[in-house]
């Protein structure tokens, strides 16, 4: 008798037992996210392999989350060597759904393991066709995040919200709703000064107002290049050497690799007021463009350079402090004075 009702008790606890684990609550494989334009698209619940859709997006997403990604979309720059962990070198390259170098690498994305494709930017005019279009394809979600200047903050909090990481996220929109309304700040307070931002290896390509990659321009300074079709590209809109002696700026951007070390040897700039002048410089470049192309994140330090540059009394700043907060969230890397001395060697004055 002992014996049966030992047997009937251990039955009673496993089921017991099995009715509470078929009640408990169970995690769910996937959820529904809304991106930026208004596309609702089903997504892993939990999202550890992130791919990215371009450079933009890569560096967006290194700041936030650099362990979780599955890919990048292109090479670092060498330049990077010297800031990051090795071990993001060995990310498989994916390629990019937007820009002139590369289509995206649908055999390599496949093999990655990468759970979702983000894209971070301006929105195409048809992204809502294309990242359907890929998702039905390959059958992994992608996703659309817009990230203007102004609104990089709250790009990272809808970011936060996709890869469950809002804490993470906030630190970074924090920063960067800092930083930006300090330089509206200083904009506001100060005669903006003549300005052009010329690329190219002749020095003929400009960074036209009203463009996507002027936006840093257009705030802290009066961009004199003015056109008719702004250039969506990072490599400007091409004018003449007449064009630029009309427009005679006070102060010259020379995009890195540009013509900065030998315009002064070259008599058809002699005659501009900023060569006149000696009021040219050389954007910063390690380990980006810090003006852009690809115009992501990296600009917030574009805007921390051009604050303390032109208007250095309104400014007050610390770059060299600013610089290392930027490296120390961004890149996740400390950087020393000799290597900011290098960065800045020909971007600030005497």
């Amino acid at each position: 008798m002992k014996r049966i009702v030992t047997l009937l008790l251990a039955a009673l606890m496993l089921l017991s037992t099995a009715c509470a684990a078929a009640k408990a609550p169970q995690t769910p494989q996937t959820r529904t996210f809304t991106d930026s334009v208004g596309r609702t698209v089903e997504v892993p619940y939990t999202l550890d392999k992130v791919a990215v859709s371009g450079p933009l997006a890569q560096i967006v997403l290194f700041a936030l989350c650099p362990d979780r990604l599955a890919g990048i979309a292109s090479k670092w720059d060498k330049t990077a060597e010297q800031f990051f962990d090795i071990k993001y070198y060995d990310l498989p390259v994916l390629g990019q759904l937007y820009g002139g170098k590369g289509e995206l690498n649908l055999e390599t994305l496949l093999t990655s393991g990468a759970q979702i494709v983000i894209d971070v930017g301006e929105p195409k005019k048809t992204i809502v066709e294309d990242l359907d279009a890929l998702q039905e394809q390959t059958g992994i979600p992608f996703v659309h995040i817009t990230a203007l200047t102004a609104s990089m903050g709250d790009a990272y909090r809808k970011l936060g919200e996709l890869l469950d990481m809002p804490a993470e996220a906030e630190a970074l929109a924090a920063y960067c709703d800092r930083v930006y309304a300090r330089t509206v700040e200083i904009a506001g307070a100060v005669e903006k000064r003549n300005l052009l931002y010329v690329t190219g290896d002749q020095g003929l390509n400009v960074i036209a107002q009203g463009s996507y990659h002027a936006e840093i321009i257009d705030l802290l300074s009066n961009n004199l290049a003015v056109v008719e079709n702004p250039s969506s590209k990072g490599t400007g809109n091409e004018v003449d050497m007449e064009q630029i002696l009309l427009w005679d700026p006070e102060v010259i951007l020379f995009a890195p690799e540009s013509i900065y070390g030998d315009v002064k040897n070259r008599p058809e700039w002699q005659t501009v007021t900023a060569i006149r002048n000696g009021e040219y410089y050389e954007v910063p470049f390690g380990p980006y463009n810090w003006m852009g192309f690809p115009p992501s994140v990296q600009r917030y330090l574009g805007m921390l350079w051009m604050s303390e540059l032109l208007y250095p009394e309104a400014a007050q700043l610390d770059l060299f402090a600013a610089v290392q907060e930027y490296f120390k969230l961004f890149y996740h890397c400390d950087i020393t004075r000799e290597q900011y001395d290098a960065l800045m060697q020909n971007s600030l004055g005497a």
